[in-house]
C-alpha cells in the first residue's frame, strides 16, 4: 500500500489494468484504511520509541550495551527529511504563513510528544466514511464500484469529523518579516548561504476562472530565461535560483503567490524585496504580451490532446487539494469552459493587469529568510539529545529507577522485535489476489516498421495520437573523451539557455510554447543486451507538436543545437550562472536521493555503462558542478566555453550514427517523412570527435567500499554486484530475486528491525547488475551485515510455491504497467531490446522455479560479494575506518589540482 501525505489531508491511491486485481485492492485499501488495526507495535515501529541503537546485537544475544536512542521509521524519515535545506525552508515558511495546517510528515522534534491513544483517536475522529471523498477513473461499471463501496460503508454512522476548511494568516495589516535558522551548504560559496522570499495572499481556490488566470501570471512572471522576474532577480546576480516556494501555491482555499531566490549573499536580501517590486510594477506599466500568453494557452491544448499512461491518476491530483477545500469537482473538470471563459475575460484591456494590480501590486505580504548556522547540525544533535534525556527522566521518576526504565526499553524492544519476526510468517489467505495464471504468456505487441533516409534509420509506430507527432532521435557518440562527456549536462543546458546570434533565448522560448509541447536534448547511454561489458552513448533529441508544427519543430532543434552562440558577450555569465544554480541545489537533490547516489557511485566501479552514468548524473557530476562554479571571474571559464563549442561541432550528424524514431497517426506519415528528410538535409555528413586529451577515466578509481561524509542525520547506503546481460538465461531468475529479498527479508530487516526509511534489492536486467540499498537510515553498519549476509538467506531459505507467485505478480506489476503512447516502441528504439527478446524474458519469468533462485543467490550474490562494491553517504562516525578499507570522499566546492584533473 502506500499514501500521499499532504497538510490537511491523506490519499491512499492505486491503479491496475486488471478488473479482478481493481476489485481485490478496492476492498483491501478501503478495509485497511477504515478498520487498522493499528496496535502498540505499530505505533512503536512506525512512529517512534525509544531503544537500544543496534537491534542486530539485541537481537543475536538478547543484550544491549549500546545507548539509547529515538527510534521510529517516520521518524528516522522526517529526519532525513529536515536535512533537505530546500524542504526545510519550505516547511518553516509553512508554519509561519499557514500555521493552522499540519507538516504532512510530521516534525521530529514534535512527534516524540504523540502517544499511541494520540493516534488512535486521530483515526478514529478523522479516518471516517463522513470525512472522505473517493474517486475512481476508467472503463469499469461505476455501477460496481458503488456496490462494493456502499457494502462497506454501510455499517458506519454520521461522524462530525473537524471539517472546517483551514486558511493562511491575515496580511490585511501590512507586511511581516520572519527570520529563521538554517544549515550551511558545503558545496555552496560560504558568501552565498542565504535564502529569502516574499508572498502574497491571492484569492480563493474555489474561483477556477480566476485561479486559471492567476497560474498564467504565475507563469508569465516565472517561467523561462526571458521572464521578467527571471530576468530581474536571477540574471541580475542577485541569486542562482529560485527559492523552493516559488510560484502559485493553489493547495489551500486561499492561493499564495511567492517569489524568492536561494544562495542571496547577506547584504542583497533587502535588495531581492525591492527588485521584485519594481520588476511587479514594470509589468503592469508594460502589459503582458499576447504571444506569450497564446504560447501558454497552446501549451495547455497540447496537454489534453497528449496520451500518457497515468492520466486518471493526474486527475485525481489535480482535483484533490480543491475538492477539499469546497470546489466542485465538477468545475474543476469543465476544462474547456474554463479556457474558454479565460479567454473571453483575456480579451478585455488589462484583464490580467488588473489581477497582478489587485493581488501583488501591495505591501501586504510576508517576507522570510534562512540564515545560515555552521552549528545547525550540532545544536539539532543537542536538541535530540536533551529531548532523549528529558523522555527518560520523566519515565524514570514515574519508576524511581533509571535502571529500571533502561530495562522496560530494552524488553520492550526484544518484544517487539519478536513481534517483527513473525510478521514474514503470518497467514495471508484471507487476503484477495490474482494468480500468476492469469498473466497472459503472449505479451501485447506494438507493430513499428523500419525505413531509411539516406544513411539514417527510422523507426515508425502509427498510433492514434490525436493529431500529434512525438519525436526522438539519438546520435551515437563514439570514442567520447571523459572530459567532454562530464560537460555533456552543461553542454544540453547551455542550448537552452543561451540564445544564438540572430534570437535571443526569450524568443526561441516564445517560438517553443507556440510551435511544441516542448523540445529536450539530453545525454543518452545503453548498455548491449548482449554483452555488459560494451555500452554506447550519444546525444538523445525529443520533443512533440501537432502534425501540423513538426516542420518547426525540427527546424527548432537545428537552431538550438547548430546556432547557440558560446562566443556571445553574456555567454561565459550565461554558463557561470547554469553551474551556480545546479551547485546551488545539489547537496539537497542528493538528501531527496542519496540512495540513487549511493547506486551509481557503486555501479560506477563494475560496468561501463555504470561509469558513463556516474560522470554524467552522479556525485563526479556534482563534484565538478561545485568545482566549475566555484572559479572566480578572474580565473574565467574560457577553457570550459571551448570544449562547449567543440561538443557542438559533432553534437549532429546525417549519418548512420544517427536514428530516429517518429510516432504518428497514419494520416500524418507522409508529411511527417517529408519534413524528415528536409531537417536531415540541412545536417553535416558526418562530424569527426576530438580524440581524448588525457587518459580516461578507469573504472577502478571507484573503490571497493566508499564513504561521503554529509551534513544529514541519517545515512544512505548501497552494494552493487556483477551479473548478467538481459538476453541471459540468469538474468530472469535473477529479477525474481530481487522481488523476494526485498519483501520477505530486507523490508523486515532494514525498514521494520532497522527503522530506516525504506531498503531492498533491486535487478538492472540490461545492465547487468543485482544490488541493494538503503535510505534515511539510522543503523548503515547493521544494514551492511544484512545486505551481505542477503545472498546465503536467499541460498538457504525454504521457498515456497506462494512466495514465487507473489515475486512474480509483482515483477509483471511493472511488465505489464500502461504504456503512453509516445513510449510505444521506445524500448527497441533506445536500448535495442526488441519484442522478441522480451517476450522471451516473459516466458523465462514465468517459468521461473525455486531451484533457479537458489542457483543465482549462489552464483552470484554469494561467490560474487567478494567483488562486490559499497558505498555510503551520511554523517562522519567512529566505525568508519580507513583500515577497514574504506576510502574517503568528500565533496567540497573547491578541489586540489591533482583531484580535477584525475576526475
Amino acid at each position: 500500500m502506500n499514501a500521499f501525505t499532504s497538510s490537511d489531508h491523506t490519499t491512499y491511491p492505486f491503479a491496475t489494468t486488471n478488473p479482478q486485481d481493481f476489485n481485490n485492492l478496492l476492498s483491501v485499501y478501503l478495509d485497511a484504511t477504515l478498520n487498522p488495526l493499528l496496535t502498540e507495535n505499530d505505533f512503536a515501529q512506525e512512529g517512534w520509541r525509544i531503544g537500544p541503537s543496534n537491534p542486530g546485537q539485541l537481537a543475536e544475544n538478547g543484550k544491549a550495551d549500546d545507548e539509547l536512542v529515538f527510534k521510529g521509521v517516520v521518524y528516522n524519515e522526517m529526519k532525513g527529511q529536515m536535512s533537505d535545506a530546500s524542504y526545510l525552508y519550505y516547511i518553516k515558511f509553512q508554519d509561519h504563513i499557514f500555521p493552522a495546517i499540519n507538516n504532512s510528515g510530521g516534525d521530529p522534534q514534535k512527534m516524540t510528544d504523540l502517544s499511541y491513544t494520540d493516534l488512535k483517536a486521530f483515526h478514529a475522529k478523522n479516518y471516517h466514511p463522513s470525512n472522505a471523498k473517493l474517486f475512481t477513473y476508467g472503463d469499469m461499471p461505476l455501477s460496481d464500484h458503488i456496490a462494493e463501496i456502499s457494502s462497506r460503508l454501510e455499517k458506519f454512522s454520521q461522524s462530525e469529523a473537524d471539517r472546517v476548511i483551514k486558511t493562511p494568516i491575515d496580511l490585511s495589516s501590512g507586511s511581516l518579516e520572519y527570520t529563521v535558522k538554517g544549515p550551511t551548504d558545503p558545496l555552496v560559496d560560504k558568501e552565498m548561504q542565504y535564502k529569502t522570499s516574499t508572498s502574497w495572499l491571492m484569492g480563493d481556490t474555489s474561483n477556477v476562472v480566476e485561479t486559471f488566470a492567476l497560474r498564467i501570471i504565475s507563469s508569465l512572471l516565472l517561467d523561462g530565461y526571458g521572464s521578467p522576474l527571471y530576468r530581474g532577480l536571477i540574471e541580475s546576480g542577485l541569486g542562482p535560483d529560485w527559492s523552493p516556494n516559488t510560484g502559485f501555491d493553489t493547495g489551500g482555499k486561499i492561493g499564495i503567490f511567492s517569489v524568492g531566490l536561494n544562495g542571496v549573499k547577506k547584504e542583497d536580501i533587502p535588495r531581492v524585496k525591492e527588485a521584485i517590486k519594481i520588476c511587479l510594477q514594470a509589468v503592469r506599466s508594460d502589459g503582458f504580451e499576447q504571444t506569450k500568453i497564446d504560447g501558454l494557452l497552446h501549451q495547455t491544448e497540447l496537454g489534453l490532446k497528449h496520451k500518457t499512461a497515468n492520466f486518471g491518476m493526474g486527475i485525481m491530483q489535480r482535483l484533490q487539494p480543491a475538492w477539499f477545500n469546497g470546489s466542485d469537482p465538477f468545475d474543476l473538470l469543465a476544462w474547456n469552459d474554463t479556457v474558454n471563459t479565460f479567454k473571453a475575460s483575456c480579451a478585455q484591456a488589462g484583464y490580467l493587469e488588473g489581477l497582478l494590480e489587485k493581488y501583488l501590486l501591495n505591501d501586504r505580504c510576508l517576507t522570510f529568510t534562512m540564515e545560515p548556522d555552521e552549528n545547525y547540525g550540532a545544536k539539532l544533535a543537542e536538541e535530540e539529545k536533551a529531548r532523549l534525556s528529558s523522555k527518560i527522566a520523566g519515565a524514570s521518576q514515574a519508576t524511581g529507577n533509571k535502571h529500571e526504565v533502561r530495562s522496560q526499553l530494552v524488553k520492550r524492544e526484544l518484544e517487539l522485535l519478536e513481534a517483527q519476526s513473525k510478521a514474514p510468517t503470518e497467514d495471508l489467505s484471507c487476503l484477495p489476489s490474482v494468480h500468476v495464471h492469469d498473466i497472459p504468456r503472449q505479451m501485447v505487441r506494438k507493430d513499428v516498421r523500419d525505413s531509411k533516409i539516406g544513411d539514417v534509420n527510422v523507426q515508425w509506430r502509427e498510433a492514434s495520437t490525436n493529431g500529434l507527432t512525438y519525436f526522438r532521435a539519438i546520435n551515437t557518440l563514439e570514442g567520447l573523451p571523459a572530459d567532454l562527456r562530464m560537460l555533456m549536462p552543461l553542454f544540453t543546458d547551455s542550448l537552452l539557455r543561451l540564445g544564438t546570434k540572430q534570437r535571443t533565448m526569450e524568443e526561441l522560448e516564445d517560438t517553443i510554447k507556440l510551435k511544441t509541447g516542448g523540445i529536450a536534448v539530453s545525454y543518452h547511454s545503453t548498455t548491449s543486451p548482449y554483452d555488459t561489458g560494451k555500452a554506447t552513448e550519444g546525444l538523445s533529441l525529443s520533443g512533440y507538436a501537432l502534425d501540423t508544427n513538426i516542420t518547426d519543430m525540427y527546424e527548432l532543434f537545428g537552431t538550438v543545437i547548430r546556432e547557440t552562440n558560446f562566443d556571445g558577450p553574456e555567454a561565459e555569465s550565461r554558463v557561470r550562472e547554469l553551474l551556480q544554480s545546479t551547485a546551488n541545489g545539489a547537496l539537497d537533490s542528493v538528501s531527496g536521493a542519496g540512495h540513487s547516489y549511493a547506486r551509481r557511485y557503486a555501479e560506477a566501479g563494475i560496468t561501463p555503462q555504470g561509469l558513463l552514468n556516474e560522470q554524467i548524473g552522479g556525485l563526479t557530476q556534482v563534484q565538478q558542478a561545485a568545482t566549475l562554479a566555484s572559479r572566480t571571474p578572474s580565473e574565467g571559464l574560457s577553457d570550459v566555453i571551448s570544449k562547449l563549442k567543440a561538443i557542438q561541432h559533432f553534437a549532429l550528424s546525417n549519418s548512420s550514427s544517427f536514428r530516429t524514431a517518429i510516432t504518428c497517426g497514419p494520416e500524418s506519415v507522409s508529411s511527417n517523412e517529408a519534413a524528415l528528410q528536409k531537417f536531415l538535409s540541412t545536417l553535416d555528413k558526418s562530424s569527426i570527435i576530438p580524440s581524448a586529451g588525457h587518459q580516461q577515466t578507469s573504472a577502478a578509481k571507484y573503490g571497493a567500499k566508499t564513504f561521503f561524509p554529509l551534513p544529514y542525520q541519517v545515512y544512505f547506503s548501497a552494494l552493487s554486484l556483477s551479473t548478467v546481460p538481459y538476453t541471459h538465461s540468469s538474468s530472469a531468475p535473477l529479477q525474481i530475486l530481487s522481488q523476494l529479498l526485498t519483501h520477505k527479508h530486507l523490508h523486515h530487516e532494514i525498514r521494520e528491525k532497522g527503522g530506516a526509511y525504506g531498503g531492498g534489492a533491486y535487478c538492472r536486467g540490461l545492465g547487468g547488475l543485482f544490488g541493494f540499498y538503503s535510505y534515511r537510515d539510522p543503523n548503515p553498519q547493521n544494514t551492511l551485515k544484512v545486505l551481505q549476509e542477503a545472498g546465503r538467506w536467499a541460498r538457504d531459505k525454504q521457498w515456497t510455491a506462494q512466495d514465487l507467485e507473489e515475486a512474480k505478480l509483482s515483477v509483471f506489476q511493472g511488465v505489464d504497467a500502461p504504456e503512453s503512447v509516445s513510449e510505444e516502441g521506445m524500448t527497441r528504439f533506445l536500448s535495442g531490446v526488441d519484442e522478441n527478446m522480451e517476450q522471451r524474458k516473459r516466458e523465462q519469468l514465468l517459468d521461473v522455479n525455486v531451484s533457479d533462485v537458489v542457483d543465482v543467490a549462489q552464483k552470484y550474490l554469494v561467490d560474487g560479494m567478494a567483488s562486490a562494491r559499497v558505498v555510503i553517504l551520511g554523517e562522519e562516525q567512529g566505525w568508519f575506518r580507513t583500515a577497514d578499507g574504506w576510502n574517503s570522499k568528500r565533496l567540497q566546492m573547491v578541489q586540489d589540482a591533482a583531484d580535477e584533473r584525475s576526475t
